[in-house]
């Protein structure tokens, strides 16, 4: 499904990654392949419900694929799309813009 097309390219990006879900699951699927579970467990106060929906979003978007293991019990795994890696440089950006401010807070402090 395509976005909504707006005029500035920013905000179309920000349409894609407008939430700190979807940057916390794009960071953890940099590495690779998880199941639910482990985004679940590595990404911490988020609600079953909200990283099922942010995932479809993002599924529907072509960010990342979902595949479906017919076991018992069931076993679903998640991994980027060549479009959802090449957001690398904007996670890695926006890791090292924080860890500049965090040591610039602490210094001023």
């Amino acid at each position: 499904m395509m976005i909504e097309t707006v005029a500035c390219p920013v905000e179309t990006t920000l349409l894609l990654i407008s939430n700190k879900w979807k940057i916390l699951i794009l960071r953890d699927l940099m590495d690779g392949t998880k199941r639910f579970g482990e985004l679940k467990k590595s990404i911490g106060h988020i609600s079953q419900k909200v990283l099922t929906s942010n995932l479809r979003d993002m599924e529907e978007h072509g960010l990342l694929t979902r595949e479906v293991f017919a076991e018992v019990p069931p076993r679903v795994e998640y991994t980027l799309t060549d479009l959802g890696y090449s957001l690398k440089t904007v996670i890695d950006a926006m890791g090292e813009w924080g860890q500049t401010y965090k040591e610039q807070m602490a210094f001023d402090a």
